[in-house]
């Protein structure tokens, strides 16, 4: 009962904030993503009826605390779903940076649930399996799904899953990673949203951000999808900053970022627009033809650069690529 899966961590381009059930992770509303690659997480799951309790160990490291309750959500419901009670060996690396605003937990859970249900020999479709990724993040639904994705919010697992969304930007889409690392609090941020003055504003416009990005997705307008997420970005940052613990996460070197973008694009014509999730670090969203160029306009802001492009759902890997 072992199995090893793969999955890529995700850019929201309309983000999620909060939650209306902290348990199951239901958000308050819908979010749309795209993932990146060649960036993963690796997972190698197994349950074993020799074991005296669960061990999780991610880069090399022990989980405990609220890391490991997360990780105990997403196995303790595949143990339901297949009714078994063995306990599990769990190990996880990622290809990347953590914690600084690419989201690890994105691909981390999503690859988790995908082999933790093969080692199970649950027959499930990658929307259902991204309920059970949900669990660990809302999130990692999407990277479970892969590529351009939207989870739907909703009251039960029937409604809240995620599904993909067919573009043909997947093929000309380039995000370069400007890293910034800076300390966050992810679940502290979205525990307090709904206390954010701002909170009922987000939502009154969000549903409306969620139909024009189907819609510039489904048409192909790169302009018009990357326009929208740099906005969202804001928006989200408006919300943040305003709850009560007053989060600001950006440093001067994402302001220089943001500013050096919007130079390409008002003077150099550049199709390229920012979008940051909760955290210092930002995604350059370009094309193909102006990758190189945008990667050395953001690398002589001081920053470590990485380029990738559109990752696909998670996925089983060979035994062979186990992590034990």
């Amino acid at each position: 009962m072992k199995a090893t899966a793969k999955a890529h961590p995700i850019q929201g381009l309309v983000k999620y904030h909060g939650m209306r059930d902290e348990e199951r992770r239901l958000p308050y509303h819908d979010s749309i993503s795209v993932c990146t690659a060649p960036s993963h997480s690796k997972t190698t799951a197994e349950f074993d009826a020799g074991l005296a309790e669960d061990s999780y160990v991610i880069d090399g490291g022990e989980v405990g605390g609220r890391g490991a309750e997360r990780v105990r959500a997403v196995v303790d419901r595949v143990r339901e779903l297949a009714g078994v009670e063995h306990r599990v060996r769990f190990e996880s690396e990622n290809s990347f940076p953590t914690n600084i605003g690419f989201g690890s937990s994105s691909s981390g859970f999503a690859a988790a649930a995908m082999a933790l249900v093969e080692a199970v020999g649950l027959d499930m479709t990658r929307p259902e399996i991204s309920t059970v990724a949900r669990r660990g993040s809302s999130s990692a639904a999407r990277a479970v799904t892969g590529a351009f994705s939207h989870l739907r919010t909703g009251l039960n697992d029937e409604d809240c899953r995620s599904e993909r969304i067919e573009t043909g930007l997947e093929d000309d889409l380039r995000v370069v990673a400007g890293m910034v690392p800076s300390y966050k609090e992810t679940e502290a941020a979205h525990r307090e949203a709904a206390e954010s003055h701002m909170f009922e504003g987000r939502m009154a416009h969000v549903h409306g951000q969620i139909a024009e990005m189907r819609d510039a997705l489904a048409s192909g307008e790169f302009d018009r999808a990357f326009e929208l997420a740099e906005h969202d970005s804001l928006s989200l940052a408006a919300t943040t900053m305003t709850g009560p613990a007053g989060w600001v996460y950006w440093q001067p070197r994402t302001l220089e970022i943001f500013n050096t973008v919007r130079e390409l694009r008002d003077e150099a014509d550049v199709p390229v627009y920012f979008s940051v999730d909760t955290g210092a670090s930002v995604y350059i969203n370009t094309t193909a033809d102006y990758v190189d160029r945008v990667e050395q306009a953001v690398a002589n802001c001081g920053v470590d650069t990485r380029v990738w492009s559109v990752g696909g759902p998670a996925r089983v890997l060979d035994e062979s690529e186990a992590l034990f």
